[in-house]
């Protein structure tokens, strides 16, 4: 039988590694990803490469070059992503050009510290696309309020663009509109907009960390939600996703070439040990989809997944029936859950950010520093 990995994609769904180091891509271990599990994509993000940077030597003689030439944190941290990226996305590259729907690419994030920045997010986006300068790179943009107008802009300028940290349904119709105005004021310039892509990505596992514990609180009444919010929101994601392909304006825009900006599914490993390791990859298999896997889910799901179409209109429907009853029960709003959790992962992100700021300045001062 086919690997589970390699059946995902076949039913439309595009496993993505959540993941990247430098002996990744040297080792040859991510072509023999992509050549036999089934690889369509990479992301990453602050936290992956502090610890990438810090958890590896490969990194130090790098870094101490840069040190050497005067090179600040900020900038040795660029250069070191930059690099990494470039390097995966060459590997990516075949894939990329045999695939219309996005695949092969690989995510570089903007500072999370211009979260709410548009300007400065626009700046590092475009500064970004240019030095990696490949086309199968994708700009990671949280889709906060300010990052909305920066997703327009970006994608009028080509720039293929991945929208991070989404938790709630009606942010994601922000974004969907975003898009679409993207792609609309690119052609409105008289430019192309075959071959520019886009996810968005919406986190799944972390509404669950914020809604089971007020569910279990309430008892006996409310003891079928649990761990069932995070699938349902994300599913009503994908509603929203399937009917804004069904609108005149998506049909106008498809009609010059436009890829669709697939639903990506984040955070999906599984963080309550009492549930299965693949549980929110199961249950988030449908068509037009992305999901982006750590490393340890990534395997999970190599070993054991039971690849089949799982949102379909009969799970729609109980998606819909399990938010109807989580509101009938009066339990802490969705809407105010989902705003925490935007708030929280831009700032951890952050704090990731300068973690690994710090790290390097620290690790550049050690091999800068003069012998003895």
């Amino acid at each position: 039988m086919p690997h589970p990995l390699v059946r995902l994609g076949k039913l439309g769904q595009s496993p993505w590694y959540d993941f990247i180091t430098r002996d990744l891509v040297t080792s040859g271990e991510l072509a023999r990803l992509i050549r036999e599990d089934g690889l369509r994509g990479m992301t990453s993000n602050p936290t992956i490469f502090e610890k990438a940077i810090t958890g590896s030597s490969d990194y130090t003689d790098d870094i101490g070059t840069l040190a050497h030439r005067g090179s600040t944190p900020e900038q040795i941290v660029e250069t070191l992503m930059v690099a990494d990226v470039q390097s995966a996305c060459d590997v990516f590259l075949p894939l990329f050009e045999t695939d219309r729907n996005g695949d092969g690419t690989v995510s570089l994030e903007v500072p999370p510290t211009l979260a709410q920045d548009t300007v400065g997010t626009i700046a590092a986006a475009e500064h970004l696309w240019a030095r990696v300068d490949r086309p199968n790179a994708m700009i990671k943009v949280p889709g906060t309020r300010e990052g909305l107008p920066a997703i327009t802009h970006l994608l009028a300028q080509g720039i293929n663009v991945n929208v991070t940290l989404l938790f709630s349904v009606e942010r994601y119709h922000a974004v969907i509109d975003a898009f679409m105005s993207g792609l609309e004021q690119r052609l409105a310039a008289g430019k192309g907009i075959a071959g520019i892509h886009s996810v968005a990505s919406f986190f799944v596992s972390r509404v669950d960390g914020q809604t089971d514990p007020a569910i279990a609180a309430a008892g006996e009444p409310a003891a079928a939600l649990a761990h069932r919010m995070a699938i349902a929101n994300a599913i009503a994601a994908y509603e929203a996703f399937s009917a804004s392909l069904l609108t005149p304006r998506w049909q106008e825009l498809a009609g010059h070439g436009a890829s669709p900006q697939r639903p990506l599914w984040a955070s999906t490993s599984t963080k309550d040990p009492t549930l299965p390791d693949t549980w929110y990859v199961e249950a988030l298999i449908a068509p037009d989809t992305v999901n982006t896997l750590p490393p340890d889910t990534f395997r999970a799901y190599a070993d054991h997944g039971d690849p089949h179409v799982r949102i379909t209109p009969d799970t729609e429907l109980g998606a819909r029936q399990t938010r109807k009853r989580y509101l009938e029960l009066g339990l802490p709003a969705l809407s105010e859950r989902t705003a925490f959790l935007e708030t929280d992962g831009v700032a951890k992100f952050a704090a990731s950010w300068h973690a690994l700021l710090a790290a390097v300045a620290v690790k550049a001062g050690e091999v800068s520093a003069p012998s003895r």
